[in-house]
């Protein structure tokens, strides 16, 4: 009995080859419509358009093609079932072996500028997925191909088959959950598109909270481990299309963690910027007028820090700073571009990671998503300072320019670090950083101690809390390190004596009225 291979594609990357290697290694008889019928037929292949096989004609502009059950039935019959056997043989239904269909290109057409609804619903696939969708559910005895790349992966199966059966086996069970994942994601996009296309827009959905939450992330790498050696873990999603790695070993979980974090706080600063992090923690942060000033300055604040940590800038790194940061151990430096005397530099240290923001620095994502206990959190990604203008003084003293100057660059830095987060400035420069603490006023003497650490005097420093201080002790704590000014949310029920307290030292005191908590 003659083997049959449906073959309907909008991607033809590679068809023609695979097809002929069907036909003249394998013994394939091919089945086809529309376009890849005609290229098949064009390249000398032998090739029966489905209509032909069907004995029913293409009607409604190619809607209907193959929904038919000489289609269906060729695919969903069991092998292993005589009664199955013996219908599709009354019915004259020749069995289908393999399925290479892509989908009507949907995501791209949606993507395009001005594309009209009826542009759009036109390129909703029908019998794409139902064939595919088909296939897979019998792949015991069917194989379905819904991506090019497989085409390799199944003719070395084919060309095994008689040796090794179960290869080809196995590598239908993963073809077919590719299927599923595949018109998955198919579906979940034109329910996106049609969503915000509503007379009356779902307005919970537009908002990014749907009444139900679809998520589909394509595999992008497998990684070695997760956050330890004895978890497994992978990358989904675009990472490598906002991050270009130059060199270095493969980035691993932790990487990526840190890689993302150091890229959101960078993305805060417009001045010439660096940052030291380590845990997803800034532990060092400056501006200045040259990178080489503010790396003076970032790494003057913890010399232990970038020890296989991760530094960032916001400009082009040179050679001049390249040569210093050569100089200790880091895990990964990242920046908008190198100069050539900088990577030639880099290149001497093999393990490096050197990666290049091609996007632009800073947050990309409108929605965090966190797993918890039988289901995820959602929320919006914090990318607010709060509105300057409604910041309030709200302690006798106003503070100095060059007070506010330190506090605005502190607001910023303590924003990205773990709560609970207290951060010492002066100018544009942190002084000490305390991340993380059970209680803020732990993390004030944190900080402190690093700035000692540092030999970097506090006196005349500024302080900045994520979150309010729920009593006076840690503001105290500040000002007997030597801080004369406080930025804070505000908010405790303890805040008039909170700012006694800061009036009593002479303290000038900011709220914000907003806050960045980071669990």
């Amino acid at each position: 009995m003659a083997k049959l291979a449906l073959l309907s594609v909008s991607d033809k990357r590679g068809l023609v080859d695979f097809a002929t290697a069907l036909v003249q290694q394998h013994g394939y008889t091919l089945l086809s419509t529309g376009g890849t019928a005609k290229l098949l037929a064009e390249k000398g292949l032998p090739v029966t358009e489905v209509s032909q096989h069907t004995g029913f004609p293409e009607i409604m502009e190619g809607r209907v093609k193959t929904l038919h059950p000489k289609i269906h039935g060729g695919l969903l019959c069991r092998r292993d079932k005589e009664e199955h056997l013996a219908q599709a043989a009354r019915n004259e239904i020749a069995l289908i072996d393999l399925v290479v269909v892509n989908l009507y290109p949907f995501e791209e057409t949606v993507a395009k500028p001005n594309v009209s609804l009826e542009e759009a619903i036109e390129n909703i696939d029908i019998g794409g997925p139902s064939m595919l969708r088909s296939a897979a559910k019998n792949h015991e005895s069917v194989t379905v191909v819904c991506d090019p790349a497989d085409y390799d992966a199944v003719l070395q199966a084919f060309a095994s088959e008689a040796s090794a059966p179960e290869r080809l086996q196995q590598l239908r069970r993963k073809l077919a959950l590719k299927v599923f994942q595949r018109t998955g994601s198919y579906d979940t996009a034109i329910a996106r598109y049609l969503e915000a296309q509503a007379a009356e827009p779902d307005l919970e959905a537009l908002s990014g909270f749907p009444a139900t939450l679809t998520m589909t992330w394509k595999k992008a790498q497998a990684l070695r481990y997760g956050e330890n050696p004895h978890q497994q873990a992978a990358l989904y999603g675009t990472f490598h299309e906002h991050f270009e790695q130059l060199q270095g070993k493969e980035l691993s979980y932790n990487n990526i963690l840190d890689i993302t974090s150091a890229t959101y706080l960078i993305g805060e600063f417009e001045r010439p910027t660096v940052a030291i992090l380590k845990h997803t923690n800034p532990c060092g942060a400056a501006s200045a007028d040259t990178l080489e000033e503010a790396w003076e300055k970032a790494f003057a604040t913890d010399r232990q820090a970038p020890f296989g940590g991760i530094i960032i800038v916001n400009q082009t790194l040179g050679g001049e700073l390249a040569k210093t940061i050569a100089e200790i151990f880091t895990e990964v430096v990242i920046a908008p571009r190198f100069s050539d005397e900088a990577l030639a530099i880099f290149s001497k240290k093999k393990n490096l990671r050197l990666m290049i923001a091609k996007g632009g620095i800073g947050a990309d994502a409108l929605r965090e998503v966190r797993s918890v206990v039988g289901g995820v959190l959602v929320q919006d990604r914090d990318r607010t300072l709060g509105d300057v203008r409604e910041f309030k003084v709200v302690t006798k003293r106003e503070p100095t320019a060059e007070e506010w100057a330190g506090m605005m660059f502190g607001w910023k830095v303590a924003k990205h670090v773990k709560s609970n987060a207290i951060v010492y400035c002066r100018g544009e420069q942190t002084l000490g950083v305390g991340a993380g603490q059970m209680a803020r006023v732990d993390s004030s003497r944190i900080a402190v101690w690093k700035a000692g650490e540092a030999k970097l005097d506090l006196k005349g420093s500024v302080v900045a809390s994520e979150a309010l201080f729920p009593f006076a002790d840690g503001l105290i704590a500040a000002a007997e390190a030597g801080a004369t000014a406080a930025i804070q949310p505000g908010g405790s029920v303890r805040d008039a004596e909170v700012i006694a307290a800061a009036d009593e030292r002479g303290m000038a005191m900011v709220f914000t009225g907003v806050r960045h908590f980071k669990h």
